[in-house]
């Protein structure tokens, strides 16, 4: 049985470099976007992931079969929701629109976990709440807009516009799922499970990339894509993500996705050579303010 988290501080730690692991993820997947393949990106990460969890995930999620055998539907659709569907759609996306124009998408996140949740799952929406991811959702915008929001009017809205966005609401749905399995599961066995029935959906999307005749080059800068994204954004981050909606609820786990567009700017400047503005640190301030007042009433 895997045993909960000692305080909520511990997993708010590893919500948090979930969000920084993730950010890499997109800036990544958006600079190899001209030589890496989606469905191949997709792919190549999720078998690294599989590779590493089976030491550690196959003899647990065997011996609780009995418990996990009950929600074989639900686990096969945090699988379709959470791997398949979110990755696949999010590289996709990121193949035809910017990557401030993700970002922001990728930020309406938090706030269909709390819409779905309490559209479809019952969830009350408490005024803290809300307050909170609209002062963080600001924050977001003021990123995005670099520091004047008539940016935001010129935001070109193409096709991975609306592939990306699909993938945000895979994404929320899987946050909302993902609690109703049961706590006494163990986590890594769990996310095992999830990978190997979301790599056997990327499988058929994969084969028909290459049967279209689009090829990745394997050369030193896609395989240390590939092992950035089959590890840490894959293995870690959704261990922690996992971890992190068990313990402190889905809305509060998803307002840590808010703090991606700060980590982004934060990676932008240390690897891509761009300027930390005053717009970044404002908006950066109004997000951690969000998350914080979300948070409070946890620790």
């Amino acid at each position: 049985m895997t045993k909960p988290f000692p305080s909520p501080r511990l997993a708010y730690l590893l919500l948090t470099l979930t969000a920084l692991f993730w950010s890499g993820n997109f800036v990544l997947a958006r600079a190899m976007h001209a030589s890496v393949a989606p469905m191949t990106l997709s792919f190549a990460r999720w078998s690294i992931a599989l590779l590493l969890l089976l030491p550690f995930g196959a003899a647990p999620a065997w011996r609780q079969r009995a418990l996990w055998l009950p929600y074989w539907r639900r686990l096969l659709a945090l699988a379709l929701l959470g791997v398949t569907g979110f990755n696949s759609l999010a590289y996709w996306g990121l193949q035809y629109t910017a990557a401030t124009n993700a970002v922001l998408l990728n930020s309406f996140i938090p706030i269909l976990i709390v819409l779905f949740g309490a559209l479809f799952f019952g969830v009350a929406i408490a005024r803290r709440q809300a307050l909170a991811v609209a002062i963080s959702f600001a924050g977001v915008l003021l990123v995005v807009a670099h520091g004047d929001w008539h940016r935001l009017a010129a935001l070109d809205i193409n096709r991975g516009d609306a592939v990306v966005f699909l993938a945000m609401v895979a994404w929320a749905l899987y946050t909302l799922l993902l609690r109703g399995m049961p706590p006494a599961l163990h986590r890594i066995g769990l996310l095992t499970l999830q990978v190997a029935i979301g790599l056997a959906g990327i499988a058929p999307l994969f084969a028909w990339e290459l049967a279209s005749g689009r090829h990745t080059p394997l050369n030193a800068a896609t395989l240390a894509t590939f092992a950035y994204v089959g590890t840490l954004p894959s293995v870690a981050a959704y261990y922690f993500y996992n971890l992190g909606v068990a313990r402190v609820g889905a809305a509060r786990a998803g307002m840590f996705i808010h703090l991606m567009p700060g980590f982004g700017a934060l990676l932008s400047m240390l690897f891509l050579g761009e300027a930390l503005q005053l717009y970044h640190l404002a908006g950066i301030t109004l997000i951690l303010a969000g998350v914080t007042l979300a948070t409070r009433s946890h620790t």
